[in-house]
């Protein structure tokens, strides 16, 4: 009798299935497990081992007793059972290969000279890497005032313009100017400038671990957050370590870790303290261990966080030295944050008008945050039962997250959708759902 082998991935045809790429593009876990199980040679007990999870996780799963939520869950599905990143609206994973890399049949070899000619593609006549380096070695760095501002300066361009489209487009130039900065620090002398230069890349480090948080790649994430540690605490800056935790701590909602969310919240308003922390700053670090309790459904400890994040915006002053990171927080942003902290505890009642008063103040531009409060209005007004006027809002934040690439905001929209299996009946739910995969699809 042959020996039975283990599937190493799912089958090609399966893969490629329409259930299979519905399936995942919903994030239906229990379907995905299903057909794994049935047409793919995965029985329930594999699954859990690939997927480093307990069989009876997977067999409520299989139930649709237990929903998978966790990025850290999702990745290690798709790489358990090789479903491309792309299926599961991740980044490609490690054991894909680029088709670049893929290796195809030798091309004949011509013995006939080469033709020299204009190049079709105006990019290959670019000036290579190497190239760069050579040129950047040479010339060496030119440290000065004016190089410092022009740093600041696109720094509060990528966050702008992060805000209207998203960071994976801008991923790659904020990378490639961390680097840049990282170089230059090597070969500074001691002094201000080398200082000032730490501060830089801490900023594009956490800038670059908001784009990878956004785009729900939270291993990715980690570690230029802690990159971003690592460059303030070189140079004392506590202000700015109380400014990466405070972003750790929050992703650590969003991976369903709300116990490091807390410690690290809490280690952020610690770090601040030290430095004699702005009231500014202390206010949204409190609303940051706000929306760390309500993850944890604590009460008392979420409003007692929520009192202590208004009792220091009232003490803002214009005369307060308040870092350029902390100034989006504005009474908006207080009270529309309040409101979310506030629907993630169930109290939709005082929730909503909260939201709903913040989004009517909200910058036309800001797509991504208009798209992500929306999401919150809608899922209020559903947590109190107005189903339409809930579709209606998600329709809304679906249509504003058109204009913005982020991962999590429609993750959120893919949740709302969740939400509403007691209402697929509905015609409000119905429409949304055509809106939804057709906008997503």
């Amino acid at each position: 009798m042959p020996k039975y082998e283990q599937p190493e991935g799912l089958p090609a045809r399966l893969l490629s299935s329409t259930g299979m790429i519905d399936a995942c593009r919903e994030r239906n876990f229990s379907k995905i497990f299903e057909l794994a199980k049935t047409r793919g040679g995965f029985y329930p007990s594999l699954i859990a081992r690939r997927c480093d999870m307990t069989p009876s996780r997977v067999g409520e799963v299989l139930a649709g007793k237990r929903f998978i939520k966790e990025m850290s869950v999702i990745e290690r599905v798709a790489d358990g059972l090789r479903i491309p990143g792309h299926m599961l609206g991740l980044a490609q994973r490690e054991w894909e290969t680029p088709a670049a890399l893929s290796t195809g049949p030798a091309k004949p070899t011509s013995t006939t000279p080469p033709v020299v000619s204009e190049p079709a593609d105006p990019v290959s006549a670019m000036p290579g890497v190497d190239l760069d380096s050579i040129l950047a070695v040479a010339t060496g760095p030119r440290l000065s005032p004016s190089t410092l501002r022009a740093l600041h300066s696109s720094i509060e361009d990528y966050w702008r313009r992060d805000d209207q489209h998203g960071g994976e487009a801008l991923r790659p130039a904020v990378v490639g100017q961390l680097r840049y900065v990282v170089g230059m620090i090597e070969e500074a002398s001691e002094g201000e400038f080398r200082r000032s230069l730490y501060s830089v890349a801490a900023e594009l480090a956490r800038l670059t671990g908001w784009t990878y948080f956004d785009a729900r790649q939270y291993s990715q994430a980690r570690i230029y957050f802690a990159e971003a540690l690592q460059l303030a605490k070189a140079i004392d800056d506590h202000q700015f370590m109380a400014n990466v935790l405070a972003c750790m701590s929050l992703q650590g909602t969003y991976e369903d870790r709300p116990a490091d969310a807390v410690a690290l919240s809490a280690a952020a308003q610690d770090s601040a303290r030290r430095r004699g922390g702005t009231p500014r700053v202390m206010a949204m670090l409190s609303m940051r261990e706000a929306f760390a309790h309500a993850s944890m459904n604590n009460r008392s400890a979420t409003h007692s966080a929520l009192a202590e994040a208004h009792r220091q915006f009232e003490q803002i002053s214009d005369a307060d030295p308040d870092p350029a990171w902390v100034t989006y927080f504005d009474e908006p942003k207080l009270i529309v944050d309040t409101g979310i902290a506030r629907a993630r505890l169930g109290e939709a009642d005082a929730a909503e008008p909260l939201i709903a008063d913040a989004l009517r103040r909200e910058p036309e531009s800001n797509h991504r945050g208009r798209a992500f409060h929306s999401f919150w209005l809608a899922t209020t007004q559903l947590q109190r039962g107005k189903v339409e006027k809930a579709c209606h809002t998600a329709t809304v934040a679906l249509e504003t997250a058109t204009a913005v690439d982020s991962e999590r905001i429609t993750g959120h929209l893919r949740e709302f959708h969740q939400r509403l299996a007691p209402f697929r009946k509905e015609p409000a739910a119905i429409a949304f759902e055509a809106q939804l995969r057709a906008t997503l699809r």
